[in-house]
């Protein structure tokens, strides 16, 4: 550089101060927002970490059955009924009775199972009978599962079967344990089949099986639209002998399956009890208080399943009945025993009304069986206060 030129050597060096100066300025601006993109990006992960433990904390599984059977759809009314900000009901479609037991003793996600009462026994096969005593518990019997054998009408006598392709469903499911059963005890040795319930209608129509049974709630679905020309009905089964030791009596009519019972014949069959069980979660631990929060928002709005629009079978149900063999979840039995004393806070207030209305003095123990009075009462109270509906 020319020493006869300082000007310029004065106006290169400020130069480079201020470029330097700039570039400092923008480390510090970049760090700082390093720094606060860092804080913001923390702040949401700590907030959906949040948000994911309390929707997780209140979220309940339940395995229920097929898509066109009962089990699913009295699920899909818990969710509908129980759902909110702190208790969340997932439904999930389930492969029978057995197998539900199955998923509710070993399969994670799996709080709660739609099963039928007989079906425990059935895990004596497998050496699992006393795990599921210790571990399985029951909420509350629910309702009766009816039997339905759907045939041609040539078939008029359940022995008819004997030689016969008679679908029972897939292993594991309640249909396939129950018809198993109820074949052995009445001597009928069909030969079985063992195709999902979706597909035995067609085989059915198609004469490749000649009867389909299926155990489930009236009225299914499935057997209440299916078309055939009139050639198939719903086969009578007779309540004889060890029947009587395990089954209920039950009546199928027109009104439940107009295509396939004439309105002067109704059908009469047997009938299984269903319940829901529910692992056996040590107290005080998350699982455990996630099934003690579905009890109380279940038993305390249980007439809420009552109403228009709920599945039929929701009627048969007393919160309170017993189930031979099986032992209460701690819960439940808190919750009736309340009620019982009189000393619940689920409207103790109307539960009373409700006696001094009959003009009852009744003792605990009489306080259990009008339980489910109370809850039909109540629910006939909000429809007379709603009034009739507006015609459009």
């Amino acid at each position: 550089m020319s020493k006869k030129d300082p000007g310029r050597f004065r106006s290169t060096t400020g130069r480079a101060a201020c470029e330097s100066l700039r570039l400092g300025i923008g480390r510090v601006m970049l760090a700082a927002l390093l720094l606060l993109g860092g804080s913001v990006a923390a702040t949401a992960q700590t907030a959906a970490v949040s948000n994911s433990a309390r929707i997780n904390a209140g979220t309940v599984g339940i395995i229920s059955g097929g898509a066109d059977g009962t089990y699913i759809r009295i699920a899909a009314d818990l969710a509908n009924v129980l759902d909110g900000d702190d208790l969340r009901v997932l439904p999930m479609i389930g492969r029978g009775s057995l197998q539900n037991l199955r998923d509710v003793m070993f399969l994670r996600g799996v709080d709660i199972g739609i099963v039928q009462m007989d079906a425990r026994e059935q895990l004596k096969a497998e050496n699992l009978q006393n795990d599921a005593v210790r571990k399985l518990r029951f909420i509350t019997r629910l309702y009766n599962e009816e039997v339905h054998i759907l045939t041609s009408r040539d078939i008029t006598d359940i022995r008819q079967l004997t030689g016969r392709k008679v679908n029972i469903d897939k292993a594991g499911s309640g249909t396939n344990l129950t018809a198993r059963i109820i074949f052995e005890k009445l001597g009928v040795k069909p030969e079985i089949t063992t195709f999902d319930q979706g597909s035995s209608y067609e085989r059915l129509r198609s004469g490749e099986i000649q009867a389909a049974v299926y155990v489930a709630g009236r009225p299914v679905r499935a057997m209440a639209e299916f078309q055939a020309d009139g050639r198939f009905h719903l086969l009578p089964i007779p309540f004889e002998g060890e029947i009587a030791e395990t089954y209920f009596p039950a009546r199928l009519t027109n009104a439940d399956y107009p295509r396939l019972i004439d309105a002067d014949k109704p059908v009469e069959t047997l009938a299984v009890g269903s319940l829901l069980a529910v692992f056996n979660w040590p107290e005080n631990t998350e699982r455990y208080n996630r099934v003690r929060n579905l009890v109380n928002a279940f038993f305390s709005r249980f007439d809420e399943f009552l109403q228009p629009g709920r599945h039929p079978k929701w009627k048969e149900v007393n919160l309170a009945a017993e189930v031979p063999g099986w032992q209460r979840v701690k819960p439940a039995q808190d919750w009736l025993d309340q009620i019982a004393t009189g000393a619940t806070g689920a409207q103790p207030q109307a539960f009373e009304a409700f006696l001094n209305a009959r003009g009852a003095t009744v003792t605990p123990a009489q306080r259990e069986i009008l339980f489910r009075d109370f809850l039909n009462w109540q629910t006939e109270r909000q429809k007379a206060a709603r009034g009739p509906a507006r015609q459009n």
